[in-house]
């Protein structure tokens, strides 16, 4: 490096200190929306101004990943052909994956109780084969979708013995769809399972719960970008979707694609359930809001 060393005559060389590159840490207004805009192609996940914060700080960890300095450095890498492979790490960074076993027990005990027997009851009335499907369309580290596995077998599966159950898991992020197909969790995820289905469902070492092999095997997991039209078509004749907490991070454009990918992902007569403080008011008129005892379901009719 030029100016490390200073070789003067009848003197020792002298160091001097290491000088490195840091990375960046405020994004430019101009990059920024470069980089929102891309984002937002990609993922249909908008940052408002009022976010610029948060897409700096999620970036910031990607730079010192990649050992970069500058955010539209690594704009330009996303944006190469060289680097799609990096996309997979920037929608881990840019999402939020915080969820628990049983975290939404009112439309769990509505599944239960109400839908999935209407369902089910639908179908033998048509003379339809007994089979159901249900979608976790934003699955995280799996939480989600094997709460509704432990239901079904607890609760559905006696009831309905000849009926065939089929539970997918989807995600953008595979770092978390990895961690829900290991089925490990730790004291937060497991803390409103049931003291019996937690001693009958998972192997407790030291501080991890290992969920069991049964339980595991009812989910299939997949990576599925639910802003892509053309990977959302495969996804088809379900009887029931939750997709919880997603909306939230789209723009009304975004949201109205996906919602209606998501009903023509629906049989006729299934049910979408979406977080508690969302809501399809100006985004479909495709649904009927059907309350239920101490939650709300969307009706494709």
């Amino acid at each position: 490096m030029p100016g490390l060393f200073s070789n003067t005559f009848g003197k020792q060389p002298q160091t001097q200190p290491m000088q490195t590159a840091t990375a960046e840490t405020v994004m430019q207004s101009d990059v920024f929306i470069a980089f929102r805009d891309f984002v937002y192609k990609q993922s249909g996940i908008y940052f408002t101004e009022a976010k610029k914060y948060l897409l700096e700080g999620k970036i910031a960890k990607r730079l010192l990943a990649l050992k970069m300095t500058r955010f539209d450095e690594y704009l330009r890498h996303v944006q190469s052909s060289q680097g799609r492979a990096e996309l997979p790490a920037l929608y881990e960074a840019i999402t939020i994956n915080e969820t628990y076993f049983f975290r939404s027990e009112p439309q769990f005990d509505a599944m239960t109780s109400v839908l999935l027997p209407e369902i089910i009851a639908s179908k033998r009335a048509a003379g339809m084969p007994p089979a159901v499907k249900i979608w976790s369309a934003a699955s995280s580290t799996g939480e989600e979708a094997y709460t509704m596995a432990i239901l079904l077998n607890e609760k559905i599966k006696p009831q309905f013995p000849n009926v065939k159950f089929t539970i997918v898991g989807t995600d953008i992020n595979n770092a978390v769809l990895e961690s829900a197909r290991n089925g490990i969790y730790r004291d937060y995820a497991i803390r409103n399972v049931p003291a019996l289905w937690l001693k009958k469902y998972f192997n407790r070492d030291t501080d991890r719960y290992h969920l069991s092999d049964d339980i595991k095997r009812q989910v299939t997991f997949t990576n599925l970008n639910l802003f892509d039209a053309a990977a959302m078509r495969i996804m088809n004749n379900f009887d029931l979707i939750f997709c919880c907490n997603v909306l939230i991070y789209f723009d009304v454009a975004s949201k109205q694609k996906v919602v209606s990918s998501l009903h023509a992902a629906l049989n006729k007569n299934s049910y979408l359930f979406i977080g508690y403080s969302e809501s399809l008011h100006g985004i479909s008129k495709d649904f009927k809001l059907i309350h239920l005892p101490k939650a709300m379901v969307y009706k494709k009719e």
